[in-house]
């Protein structure tokens, strides 16, 4: 695993553990940093920081172009997954749409249902073809 793709799989970790908590997305993330156990990288902090600041416009995207699912009834994983690649895709010019993509298509088959690597790959592709064409 590369060290990006840590980097994003922590992102998840922390958007993961601070929504199962009822917490803000980056409710957990100073707590993480201050044990640093596993280690939390700038970039995996600009990805949650990134997606709590754009979380309206990252939610409504998903939520518009997700057909027949509501955010509610993602999977957490697949929903936070989503996050970050749309963070991605949308606001990290340094990440090709497809490695954002690819990333999360494979965090998807690591970590979630069978059909989410579908799922994601899909909607993910319509955000890209969105952000190409604005």
């Amino acid at each position: 695993m590369g060290a990006r793709s840590k980097y994003r799989k922590r992102a998840l970790d922390v958007l993961f553990e601070s929504e199962t908590r009822g917490l803000a997305l980056n409710g957990t993330l100073e707590e993480r940093m201050k044990h640093n156990d596993p280690p939390i990288n700038a970039y995996t902090v600009t990805l949650v920081e990134g997606v709590v600041e754009h979380r309206e416009e990252i939610d409504g995207l998903l939520a518009e172009h997700a057909s027949g699912w509501t955010l509610d009834r993602m999977p957490a994983v697949d929903r936070n997954l989503l996050r970050i690649a749309a963070f991605e895709i949308l606001h990290c010019e340094d990440v090709p749409n497809a490695v954002a993509i690819s990333e999360a298509v494979e965090l998807a088959t690591e970590l979630s249902t069978d059909e989410s690597p579908k799922f994601v790959n899909g909607l993910l592709s319509q955000i890209a073809k969105l952000s190409q064409s604005a």
